[in-house]
């Protein structure tokens, strides 16, 4: 609890509804053997295949700016250890509708995320192994979109799955983008100063 006390104080964590995602969802059960002292550290931790599970810091700020909601449907780029998968369906799945696709291009580190998210009871999560650069036409459109692997720039592709009023926060290069879909254009925000694990397509 130590973290989340420490989100919480320095205001990183806000929301109810993710307040109450990162209590339930805890951080080690998406840490490798021999790491998982270090889940209660405000640091990214290497989950193999030089990928980490990002820094809790820089996810809580993420979630915040994405605006989870029970019963969305949410994308889940570059899904890794599916910590940031398994918080979006405690969200999600607290109303009827509610689903997380998450995708992850590399094998070993899809299927180490998959066998993490089944330390839980979701029944809303899809976990696949694939490349991402085109989304998921399949499950399209999307309420919310999270990419957690530093891009160049946002395809095309994921901004026409995102539904009217939904948005996109991807971390582009060293700054998180947040993009909100309106009727006829795009809003962006941008935030600097972060630093990702490079996406990979």
């Amino acid at each position: 609890m130590e973290l989340l006390n420490f989100l919480i104080k320095e205001k990183h964590l806000k929301t109810p509804k993710i307040i109450e995602a990162f209590s339930k969802v805890k951080r080690e059960d998406f840490i490798p053997e021999g790491f998982q002292h270090l889940a209660q550290y405000n640091q990214p931790v290497p989950i193999g295949k030089g990928q980490t599970i990002s820094q809790p810091q820089v996810v809580a700020f993420m979630l915040e700016e994405l605006m989870p909601r029970p019963g969305e449907k949410i994308l889940d780029i570059g899904a890794g250890s599916g910590w940031t998968t398994a918080l979006l369906a405690q969200i999600v799945s607290q109303k009827k509708g509610g689903k997380v696709i998450a995708l992850e291009l590399l094998p070993e580190i899809a299927e180490f995320g998959k066998k993490n998210i089944q330390k839980y009871d979701f029944k809303v999560v899809d976990f696949l192994c694939l490349n991402a650069v085109e989304g998921y036409e399949k499950e399209a459109p999307y309420d919310k979109i999270l990419v957690s692997a530093s891009i160049k720039k946002i395809p095309q592709k994921w901004k026409e799955q995102l539904k009217v009023g939904g948005r996109i926060v991807a971390s582009v290069e060293s700054s998180i983008l947040v993009i909100e879909k309106e009727k006829e254009k795009f809003k962006e925000k941008e935030y600097f100063g972060f630093s990702f694990v490079p996406f990979k397509s």
